[in-house]
C-alpha cells in the first residue's frame, strides 16, 4: 500500500513537472509571435486573422525600411506590450521652438491622435507632459474623450541654478495629465523669445513622456537632439463594456483560459484578462494560463524548510522523517520530540517575564510622567491661574488650560513642517484643534520660579485685551517645563514679509500701509492707554505685525512685553535686542517708557516708505543705517529718493512729506522729544481723510474730545523744528555708539 501511493505521488509530480514545462503560447497559431526585438502577444498580432478584430489591435511589422523590422500600430511605432499590467509603450516626437537673435528661426509642435483606436487611451498614472527651457511656456491640449489644457512654465538665468534630476521649474518642468484622452498636440510661448539665455538655451522643448524613462540633465539646455523620440504609455482594454456585461456573451468574451480573471480598466473604457494567481501565460488564449511550478523556485525563495511538492496553482509542503509540519506555518518543521516542547515552554514563559516587566516599566513612566506634568502645572503657577479662572464668569467661558497631549496632538508633536516663525522668544507651531479650528501654539523661553505670580497676572492681563488688531489670546498650557501660550491663528503672514519679499509687494499699496500703520498704532495706543494696566510691548517691528487675508493689520509676540508698574531696576535686566528697532536712550538710561515703543513704529514707518530693512546695508559709507540714512535725507531734502518706488508713485507728495515728517519725530533720540502713540494715531487717521477711534468706532462723542485737543508738533511744526536740529545725525552716530 505505502509502495502504492509513493507511486501515485512520483506520477503525479512527474504530470505537473511536464506541464510546467511546456512552452508558453502567446499568439494564436500560425501567427508571428515577434516583430524585430518586441514581442507581439495575442490580443494583439500582425495581421487582420491574428489578432483578437475589433478596438484597433492590428499591429503593421515593417521589415522593408528597418532592419531589424519595427511593429507600427497605424503611425505609431511600438515598443513594446505588456498583458499583465495593459499597457503599451509607442514613440511620440519632441516638439521644439528655436529663436535667433531676430526671433523665431524655426518650430515643430507635434500631435498624436488615438481616436480610431477606441479602446486605447494616454495612462495619466505612467505619464507625465515636460517642457526643458529657460524662458519657456509650454501647454498640452488634449481632446478625444476628455477635452482639457494643462502646461507649465520654466525660468532661469544661468545653468549654475539647475540640477539634474530636478525638474520643478528651473530649467524644466513638468505636470501631470488627466485620465481618458486620445489625442494631445503641444504649443509653446515664451517672454523674451529666449534674448537673455540664446547663448546657451536657444531652444524650448515640450513632450508627452513615461516618466521612469526619462531623467532631466543641465545638458539639455543646449544639447537636446531635436530628432529624438520618446516613449509615451498607453493603456488599452477590450471593448466598451463591464467584465459583468461583456461575461454575458460566451463568444465574444476575450477571457477565455480556464484559469483567468477579469477586470474592469481603470483608465477608459473596456475589460482587462489576466491569469489567476498561481498561473502565468496568455488570458486571451485557450489553456493560455498554464500553472506556475513554485517549487522549481524554492532554492530562492525558501517557501519550504524540507520538502516542496507542487499542485495546481500552489503548493504545499512536507518534513523529513522525524520532524512534523509546525500549525501556524506550515513552511517550517519542528521535531516530534518532548525537548522540543521543553524548550518551547520555556521560552514561552521567559517572553511572558519579558512583555510582564515591559508592562510594569511603562505603568511606571506613565505614572512619572503623569507627577512630572503636575509639577509643572504648580511650579508654572496653574492653581493660580485655576482660581483667577473661576473667579471670572466670562475667562472661564472664552479662555482655555490645555493639557499638554492636546497641543502635541495639534502640533503633530512638534513637527518642523509646522513651524510658523522663531525667535528669541521662543518658537510658534501651527496647531490644529479637534474642532479643526486654528491656532498658533507659542513654546516660550523658561519663566523664571521667582515671577511665576507676575507670569500668571500677565496671561491674565493679556487675555483681556480685546482689540481688533491685536492678536487674542485663547489659552494656554503649563503641563511642561516651559509654559505654552495658544493665540489665535493669522494666515497671511508678516507685513515684513509683505514688504521686503518681491513677490508680495505689489499687494501692499500705499494706502494699505497707511492704514495698516494707523491700525498698529491704534493698537499700541491701547495697549498704553486703554487696559486696566497699562503694557508696554517693547518688540514693535514689522514682523510682529500679522496680517489677515483682508490685510488688517494685528499686533503679535508679547513675549517681552512688560506692565508700567514694574520698577526700573527690572526695566533694564528686560530691554529686548531686536537689532534696527531698538530705542537708543532704553540702553543707555536703562529706563523703559512708552515712548520706546513710539521709536520702534517710526522705525516700522521708515519701512513702509522706503521698503528697507532697518538692519540692512546703505549707499553711503559713512551713514550706515537706514535709519540714520533715512534722517539724513531729509535734512538734504532728498526724501523722494529714498521713497520706495511703489509708494512715491502712489502716494501724494504733501500725504508722504507728512508721514515720513511723523516717522521722524518718532526717531528722536530722546523720548520727551517724541510724539506720543495717541498724537500718532491722530495723525495718521487724519492723514486718510477721516479720523475713527482704534478700538472703538462707535464712540464718537470721545472721537470728537480727541480730534479738539491740540497736536503737539504738526507736520508744519515738525518742518521747523526740523531746520533747527542741525547736529541730529552726529548725535544719533555717537549714540549709537556709546550703545556698541
Amino acid at each position: 500500500m505505502a509502495l502504492y501511493l509513493l507511486l501515485q505521488i512520483f506520477w503525479l509530480a512527474t504530470t505537473l513537472e511536464g506541464l510546467a514545462s511546456q512552452p508558453q503560447v502567446t499568439t494564436k497559431p500560425g501567427c508571428p509571435d515577434k516583430c524585430g526585438n518586441v514581442e507581439i502577444p495575442y490580443p494583439f498580432g500582425i495581421g487582420d486573422s491574428c489578432n483578437i478584430g475589433v478596438g484597433g489591435f492590428n499591429i503593421t511589422c515593417n521589415d522593408s525600411a528597418y532592419d531589424p523590422p519595427k511593429p507600427f500600430k497605424g503611425e505609431l511605432e511600438v515598443l513594446d506590450i505588456s498583458l499583465v499590467s495593459g499597457l503599451m509603450r509607442i514613440s511620440g516626437d519632441v516638439s521644439w521652438k528655436c529663436y535667433n537673435e531676430t526671433g523665431v528661426d524655426s518650430i515643430f509642435t507635434s500631435w498624436v491622435n488615438l481616436n480610431s483606436s477606441s479602446s486605447f487611451t494616454f495612462s495619466e498614472t505612467r505619464n507625465k507632459f515636460m517642457a526643458i527651457g529657460c524662458d519657456t511656456y509650454a501647454y498640452i491640449n488634449g481632446s478625444g474623450g476628455r477635452n482639457f489644457t494643462s502646461g507649465c512654465m520654466s525660468f532661469c538665468s544661468d545653468t549654475n541654478s539647475m540640477l539634474d534630476g530636478d525638474c520643478s521649474g528651473i530649467g524644466c518642468c513638468q505636470t501631470s495629465i488627466p485620465k481618458a484622452f486620445k489625442r494631445y498636440e503641444v504649443d509653446f510661448n515664451s517672454d523674451n523669445k529666449h534674448q537673455n539665455v540664446l547663448s546657451f538655451n536657444p531652444c524650448s522643448f515640450a513632450f508627452l513622456v513615461d516618466q521612469n524613462a526619462f531623467s532631466f540633465k543641465a545638458s539639455d539646455l543646449n544639447r537636446f537632439n531635436r530628432n529624438q523620440t520618446m516613449p509615451v504609455v498607453l493603456d488599452w482594454g477590450i471593448g466598451n463594456e463591464s467584465c459583468e456585461i461583456a461575461r454575458k456573451d460566451a463568444t465574444t468574451f476575450a477571457c477565455v483560459s480556464e484559469h483567468s480573471t477579469c477586470y474592469n480598466s481603470t483608465n477608459g473604457e473596456g475589460y482587462r484578462c489576466n491569469c489567476s494567481e498561481g498561473y502565468q501565460g496568455n488570458p486571451y488564449l485557450s489553456g493560455g494560463c498554464q500553472d506556475i511550478n513554485e517549487c522549481e523556485e524554492n532554492h530562492e525563495k525558501k517557501l519550504c524548510q524540507h520538502n516542496c511538492i507542487n499542485s495546481p496553482g500552489s503548493y504545499y509542503c512536507s518534513c523529513k522523517k522525524g520532524y512534523k509540519v509546525v500549525q501556524d506555518d506550515e513552511r517550517y518543521c519542528t521535531k516530534e520530540s518532548h525537548e522540543v516542547a521543553l524548550v518551547l515552554g520555556i521560552g514561552l514563559g521567559l517572553l511572558f517575564l519579558l512583555v510582564g516587566v515591559c508592562l510594569l516599566y511603562w505603568l511606571w513612566r506613565e505614572r512619572k510622567l503623569i507627577e512630572l506634568r503636575e509639577k509643572f502645572f504648580k511650579q508654572n503657577g496653574g492653581l493660580l491661574l485655576q482660581e483667577k479662572i473661576s473667579s471670572h464668569q466670562n475667562f472661564a467661558e472664552t479662555f482655555k488650560i490645555f493639557t499638554l497631549d492636546e497641543l502635541k496632538k495639534a502640533t503633530d508633536n512638534y513637527h518642523e513642517s509646522r513651524i510658523l516663525g522663531q525667535g528669541g522668544q521662543g518658537t510658534v507651531y501651527k496647531g490644529i484643534l479637534p474642532d479643526h479650528k486654528i491656532v498658533a501654539i507659542k513654546k516660550s523661553k523658561i519663566v523664571d520660579k521667582a515671577q511665576i505670580e507676575q507670569f500668571i497676572n500677565e496671561i491674565h492681563i493679556l487675555f483681556q485685551i480685546n482689540h481688533r488688531n491685536v492678536v487674542k489670546l485663547l489659552g494656554c498650557c503649563l503641563e511642561a517645563e516651559v509654559p505654552l501660550l495658544v493665540y489665535e491663528f493669522i494666515s497671511n503672514k508678516t507685513l515684513s514679509h509683505h514688504i521686503h519679499d518681491k513677490s508680495h509687494g505689489s499687494l501692499i499699496s500705499w494706502e494699505n500701509r497707511l492704514r495698516i500703520a494707523a491700525e498698529a498704532a491704534g493698537a499700541l495706543y491701547y495697549l498704553h492707554s486703554s487696559t486696566m494696566t497699562p503694557i508696554f510691548h517693547r518688540d514693535v517691528k514689522s514682523a510682529n505685525i500679522l496680517l489677515d487675508d483682508s490685510l488688517t493689520a494685528k499686533v503679535s509676540d508679547f513675549g517681552t512685553s512688560i506692565f508700567a508698574q514694574l520698577d526700573q531696576s527690572q526695566l533694564a535686566m528686560l530691554v529686548p535686542c531686536t537689532r534696527g528697532y531698538l530705542d537708543p536712550e532704553c540702553l543707555v538710561t536703562g529706563q523703559l517708557t512708552e515712548k520706546s515703543d513710539v521709536y520702534s513704529f517710526g522705525v516700522v514707518l521708515m519701512e513702509l516708505l522706503t521698503g528697507k530693512k532697518p538692519n540692512s546695508s546703505t549707499p553711503s559709507k559713512e551713514i550706515r543705517t537706514p535709519v540714520m540714512y533715512f534722517l539724513l535725507s531729509m535734512k538734504e531734502n532728498r526724501l523722494f529718493e529714498v521713497l520706495e518706488e511703489q509708494v512715491r508713485n502712489e502716494g501724494e507728495h504733501e500725504q508722504l512729506m507728512a508721514v515720513a515728517q511723523l516717522a521722524r519725530r518718532c526717531l528722536k533720540l530722546k523720548g520727551e522729544d517724541r510724539p506720543t502713540m495717541k498724537e500718532v494715531v491722530m495723525e495718521l487717521e487724519s492723514l486718510r481723510g477721516s479720523y475713527e477711534h482704534p478700538w472703538n468706532p462707535g464712540n464718537y462723542e470721545e472721537t470728537e474730545i480727541l480730534l479738539a485737543e491740540p497736536m503737539q508738533g504738526n507736520a508744519s511744526n515738525a518742518t521747523n523744528e526740523y531746520s533747527t536740529d542741525s547736529h541730529f545725525v552726529t548725535e544719533m552716530e555717537m549714540a549709537t555708539f556709546q550703545l556698541r
